[in-house]
């Protein structure tokens, strides 16, 4: 059933899937910053999707489109209909997570741990992919653990490629399962860009996207030279403003960027309307902390909305509050 017919041009750039992180409120500010990116939800276990919340777990704005959904899981059939109610709820593509490397995943069977059985990875996407015509995707490491050899990372590759699966997002690092924390994974091992290079020109016909370590918008120029599209992580969240100048940068080098005052108040109806329906203003605001970074004001912005988005009552003035001292810090800066 799968009709994989998306561009390239579509996964240019994209804000990769971080947990507690890349909620509807968060997707819905980085829309704001990046129209034409491609925006992933927090990895879901396909159980959840069959037996859980579902307007909890799979909500959203069709604001926040193109969207995708990133599915964790290794049993074929589970994955094959979360994949198909994914379709249903609207959801542009689903990914799978064969990358997570902390401990809950492992014991799941799931998550970065699966780049040792990769037959069971392209059983999973096999059985996804005949239920949608979405694009089921991957995304994995370079190895895990003592996998150090390029030829394991290729033999994965087309181990799910020969499923008819043409689109790999690949964290330029492997993972150690045993000793790093998650965090130290994102960390610790090295990033290997030259290894995904490689998979590009050995596989020109798969899309092949890169992620891991990307905190300039140089580097992801340069990435763009090897590859077909980049994935931002933690840049994207705590510096917002390099995702809205980055995306500038790739889809509309002619335009200026906008001010980020004028970026934030687009999302003041947001923050009206989910207000009323009895959403705090610390679960939107949260996701705002580091549009100054680094300017003048940024450290009052920061403490401003800390301080009192979780306060019964908080509406859009605090923001407008924290808004107005950055332009006094600038004032005094000028």
């Amino acid at each position: 059933m799968a009709e994989d017919t998306h561009k390239n041009g579509d996964f240019l750039l994209s804000v990769a899937p971080m947990m507690d992180w890349t909620d509807r409120h968060c997707r819905y500010f980085h829309r704001l910053l990046a129209p034409q990116a491609r925006l992933y939800t927090e990895m879901v276990h396909a159980n959840a999707v069959l037996h859980g919340d579902r307007h909890r777990l799979l909500g959203y704005s069709a604001h926040e489109k193109p969207l995708a959904l990133q599915l964790g899981g290794s049993e074929p059939a589970v994955l094959a209909q979360a994949t198909r109610i994914a379709q249903d709820e609207g959801f542009d593509e689903v990914n799978l997570n064969v990358g997570c490397p902390s401990d809950r995943v492992q014991s799941g069977r799931f998550g970065a741990c699966l780049m040792r059985e990769p037959a069971l990875v392209a059983e999973c996407i096999a059985a996804m992919r005949a239920q949608v015509s979405i694009p089921v995707t991957v995304k994995c490491r370079l190895g895990v653990d003592e996998q150090e050899d390029y030829v394991s990372l290729l033999d994965f590759i087309d181990t799910v490629a020969a499923t008819g699966c043409d689109t790999f997002v690949v964290h330029a690092r492997k993972a150690w399962l045993q000793g790093l924390s998650p965090k130290e994974n994102r960390e610790v091992p090295p990033l290997r860009y030259e290894q995904v290079y490689r998979l590009k020109r050995e596989r020109p016909h798969l899309t092949i996207l890169i992620n891991g370590g990307i905190i300039d918008r140089a580097a992801a120029h340069e990435h763009l030279r090897h590859t077909d599209g980049v994935m931002l992580g933690r840049a994207a969240y705590h510096d917002p403003y390099f995702l809205h100048v980055l995306h500038g940068e790739i889809y509309a080098p002619a335009t200026t960027s906008r001010p980020r005052a004028d970026l934030l108040r687009e999302l003041e109806p947001y923050v009206r309307t989910e207000l009323a329906h009895g959403t705090a203003l610390k679960h939107i605001t949260r996701h705002v902390l580091g549009l100054f970074h680094a300017q003048p004001g940024g450290r009052a912005f920061r403490q401003i909305l800390s301080e009192g988005a979780h306060r019964v009552g908080a509406d859009w003035s605090l923001v407008e509050r924290a808004l107005a001292a950055t332009r006094r810090d600038h004032d005094e800066a000028a």
